[in-house]
């Protein structure tokens, strides 16, 4: 985890915020590739916070899926300047590896979304709490009964709230004003992929 600046929060440290991700509305809201990696890979830095080496599934797995976007990004840039673009390119040659790491991706990105925006909006609720509800409702109904128990334990090994919000800052009141910001950027970007990788267009 990068060290946090003077009277700054962990937002600070991110190479990438969701807030400056681009989002073409004109084109069907379409999500630019590089800044949305940068920013995925940036938030995985959270789960360092978390402290717990029963989160390191979860940031692998996550890190595990840009890696597959970004290995076909890589391949094919010139089809891949937008995740949608990305995904149609990559399923007309018959392949879905990026595809489905996308919508993995998109599933874990959710999960974190929905947990620090619930624990942040509920000042008294603690953080296993928050992350397991989150889990149940995004990526518990997609895993096997081998996943679930590794994710259980992630649950449980949360830290103390007042412990985690500690190392994401000095300032409470500014981390959590902060994290307001970001994860409404990132719920709102979570929306347009879920949307997409529901339509014909992302089938394979």
């Amino acid at each position: 985890m990068a060290t946090i600046p003077p009277g700054g929060t962990i937002v600070d440290t991110f190479k990438r915020s969701f807030t400056d991700v681009p989002i073409d509305a004109e084109k069907d809201n379409a999500i630019s590739t590089t800044e949305f990696l940068e920013a995925a890979e940036s938030l995985t830095t959270i789960f360092d916070a978390l402290g717990s080496v029963a989160f390191s599934p979860v940031k692998s797995d996550m890190m595990g899926n840009i890696k597959k976007i970004r290995d076909r990004q890589l391949a094919a840039p010139a089809e891949s300047q937008t995740l949608q673009d990305l995904v149609r390119n990559e399923l007309k040659t018959g392949s879905h590896k990026a595809t489905e790491g996308l919508l993995w991706l998109t599933r874990g990105l959710e999960f974190t979304c929905v947990a620090l925006s619930q624990n942040v909006n509920k000042e008294s609720e603690e953080l296993s709490e928050s992350f397991r509800s989150a889990y149940g409702v995004t990526l518990k109904p997609h895993h096997s009964f081998m996943v679930k128990p590794i994710f259980s334990a992630a649950m449980s090994a949360c830290p103390y709230r007042k412990d985690f919000y500690a190392k994401l800052g000095s300032d409470l009141a500014k981390v959590l004003s902060q994290l307001r910001t970001y994860l409404a950027a990132l719920d709102k970007i979570v929306a347009i992929l879920k949307a997409f990788l529901e339509s014909k267009d992302a089938k394979w």
